[in-house]
């Protein structure tokens, strides 16, 4: 596929485009349709092969979603599911459903989730709180459940024999051709639940479920999670009709987890049996996958210091397990979704251990039998694996940490080193993600700053097969009014002070003329995980403030993703310190360039960015005179366990680097009225209590600044549909009061 450059994609919208183009106002931003056009979410193909199946939005209702298919053989792309004739979408989610769509980070109503069967005969179908199954032979739609409770989790067995499901903290199943449900646990109430993933899992460690199919259905393995032992954190949801106060289990740092523990039952005797985890119960179950064959089930268990990841095979009728593989740091271990149990009884595994993240094979019973990948790149993750061709597909950053490219390689061939580079399968100047089919063809996803989400489906050479979403931008394109002024980032490179190439990207606006002065305002996230600088379709809310005027910078700092051990490790037992020095080595950058107001910088960011813009507002000689933070931990005691202790420690073990990042103990550097603190009123990530002790702080001390509360909100508010107007349009209020004098 021939994919036009940048520079002359500019140029044809430049040509092509509205000769006066309309303002992108804030009130456009979160209107419908969504101005970056239709896009897939959720691809999946099909066991079969012969359809690709995907969410997409109402082009009415951008925040309802609708499950749509496309034929592999062509044609037009069809809806196979309107949401709206199974569901008026008005049912109040319980509070569990909630707080897991908040932990997925899943904002939409509507289908938000759904599943194929191994065998391609149903589509499982979650629709607010009760379950609907698509009979792929006729199309027709039969619900399953009708209850009280909100099934959650819902998944079709392997093999199409049963729908199982999470309701009221017990998990059921319900076979697919009728009959009644059957409850496998009963004892789930108060702070015991079965088959869920606990807060921290979902929050910290990417696992949203507490139950696995064995390949035959014949047995489900599940989790027992006691929360008896947590703190309970009394949070007050604050909502525009009153206040409700929630016991929400919350573990902070230094404080006790629930206890996870682990059964297998077999569904024909009816028996479970505990798989022995070890004596210590202070662990994380970070993963479990079943091996192809279904004789072993592997968990992956982590140490509390997140140190220590071992990779254990238990046999699920004697529940006695062995350790095969054992991974350590001694600063902390990012746990990955890599490892995939091979049919022939090997496994595939990532580790940084060679400085960079990279892939290797293993016999069953752990010992290494070849690095897959190598080099001075790491691999961000693998993607889909074709047995029958030996390959695996993966996407990383070989050429620039800026944009990503799906690449395969043998895994059974001589490692890379020997027999050259793995083989691209996406052309560069973007940034790609895949769904791989066991077969190697994938549902492609792309996108750069001038090209807005497209999908098609591709061979396994990489040749695109057909279109699921083109997406063009082109006139009808929601955001085709405004395509002229689409400027292209500049991006560009910095050095920390350890000598590390810090990438930026700078947005400019489209009738920027360097014989002005400009005001700027820096975009920070800058926590681990992150990565702010990257070539894909920009966010539209930032291009509201280059039409108001401003020029819009991104650094990645150190300890952001997608680069070195090293790099993500700097900012180990120290946050709060060289991030936010190499954000000041940005902003002294943007002092130099002769078009920009070096008296006029802002900083904005939510959550860690919150964090992050307190912490740059209150450095020594601080070069902001205004910053917006979003939602920040002001106190890293306050947060949870896993993501706090990972980086810094128990509270008690690290006593100088809690305080050093402690918001309160910097407030005598804040300049008075330069900041604006934003939160949710009923955010259950980072307690409320993180900005009232900070309010309490600056108001006995009398330093004014200004403040934007959001009832009803969860850590989610700037993307909320109710909400994120008012969140942006308080930004832009704020800055052109503090930056420009409005």
């Amino acid at each position: 596929m021939i994919r036009p450059s940048l520079t002359t994609l500019a140029a044809c919208l430049a040509l092509s485009s509205p000769a006066l183009a309309e303002k992108l106002s804030p009130e456009r931003i979160f209107a419908d349709p969504s101005l970056s056009g239709p896009t897939a979410k959720g691809v999946a193909l099909s066991p079969d092969g012969k359809r690709v199946t995907y969410l997409k939005s109402k082009a009415e209702a951008a925040n309802v979603q609708d499950l749509w298919a496309a034929d592999v053989a062509g044609g037009e792309p069809y809806r196979l599911i309107d949401s709206a004739t199974l569901s008026s979408g008005a049912k109040e989610l319980s509070e569990a459903e909630k707080a897991r769509r908040e932990r997925a980070r899943v904002s939409s109503r509507g289908i938000v989730e759904y599943s194929w069967d191994s065998q391609g005969r149903f589509i499982l179908v979650p629709l607010d709180g009760d379950l609907y199954l698509d009979s792929v032979s006729d199309g027709k739609v039969s619900r399953l459940t009708q209850t009280p409770g909100d099934e959650v989790d819902a998944k079709v067995s392997p093999l199409g024999g049963y729908v199982s499901y999470v309701r009221d903290q017990n998990l059921y199943v319900k076979p697919v051709d009728g009959g009644a449900e059957k409850a496998l646990t009963t004892d789930g109430k108060d702070a015991l639940s079965f088959g869920v993933a606990e807060f921290i899992a979902q929050e910290e460690l990417d696992r949203f479920s507490g139950y696995w199919w064995s390949p035959s259905e014949g047995h489900i393995a599940y989790t027992r999670v006691d929360e008896s032992g947590v703190d309970i954190v009394p949070r007050a949801d604050i909502g525009p009709g009153g206040a409700t106060v929630v016991l929400q289990r919350y573990p902070r740092a230094g404080r006790p987890n629930a206890v996870v523990d682990l059964f297998v039952r077999n569904m024909a005797t009816g028996q479970d049996v505990q798989l022995d985890l070890g004596t210590n119960k202070d662990i994380y179950v970070a993963r479990v996958d079943w091996s192809a064959n279904g004789k072993t089930v592997y968990v992956q268990r982590l140490s509390r210091d997140q140190k220590t990841l071992d990779l254990i095979a238990f046999d699920p009728t004697t529940g006695k397990g062995k350790t095969v593989l054992t991974e350590t740091d001694r600063h902390f271990i990012e746990v990955t979704e890599d490892f995939r149990p091979l049919s022939d009884g090997t496994f595939l595994w990532s580790s940084e251990k060679s400085g960079f993240n990279h892939l290797y094979r293993h016999a069953a019973d752990g010992k290494l039998i070849a690095q897959i990948t190598r080099g001075d790149w790491p691999m961000s993750r693998v993607e889909g694996v074709d047995e029958t061709r030996k390959v695996v597909i993966f996407g990383a950053s070989i050429d620039t940490p800026i944009e990503r490219r799906i690449y395969q390689i043998s895994y059974t061939k001589a490692p890379q080193g020997k027999n050259g580079k793995p083989k691209a399968l996406t052309p560069a100047g973007g940034w790609w993600t895949a769904k791989v089919a066991p077969n190697g063809a994938f549902a492609g996803s792309y996108s750069d700053p001038n090209t807005p989400p497209q999908t098609a489906l591709y061979a396994p050479d990489g040749k695109r097969v057909r279109w699921i979403e083109e997406n063009r931008l082109a006139e009808g394109h929601p955001y085709w009014p405004y395509a002229s002024t689409l400027t292209t980032p500049e991006y560009g490179t910095l050095k920390a002070a350890d000598g590390e190439a810090l990438h930026y990207a700078l947005l400019k606006p489209a009738d920027f003329d360097p014989s002005k002065k400009y005001p700027a305002i820096v975009a920070v996230y800058g926590g681990p995980h992150a990565q702010n600088v990257r070539k894909t379709w920009q966010s539209a809310s930032e291009r509201t403030y280059l039409e108001a005027g401003y020029l819009v910078f991104r650094l990645d700092n150190r300890g952001t993703a997608n680069r070195s051990a090293k790099f993500a490790r700097a900012l180990d037992r120290r946050m709060g310190t060289v991030e936010v020095d190499d954000q000041l080595v940005g902003a002294n950058y943007l002092k130099t360039l002769p078009y920009v107001d070096a008296d006029k910088l802002g900083a904005m960011g939510w959550s860690y960015g919150g964090f992050m813009t307190l912490m740059m507002l209150t450095a020594d000689d601080s070069p902001f005179k205004a910053g917006a933070a979003g939602a920040p931990p002001t106190e890293w005691g306050l947060y949870d366990t896993a993501y706090t202790e990972r980086y810094m420690g128990k509270p008690e073990e690290n006593k100088d680097g809690y305080a050093r990042s402690d918001s309160l103990n910097l407030l005598h550097k804040l300049k008075p009225g330069s900041l604006l603190l934003l939160h949710g009123m009923a955010d259950d990530n980072v307690i409320f209590e993180n900005s009232t002790r900070l309010m309490a702080a600056l108001q006995k001390k009398a330093i004014p600044f200004e403040m934007a509360l959001y009832p009803g909100e969860r850590h989610s508010a700037p993307g909320s549909k109710t909400k994120g107007l008012s969140v942006l349009k308080t930004h832009l209020e704020f800055f052109g009061r503090k930056l420009k004098g409005q």
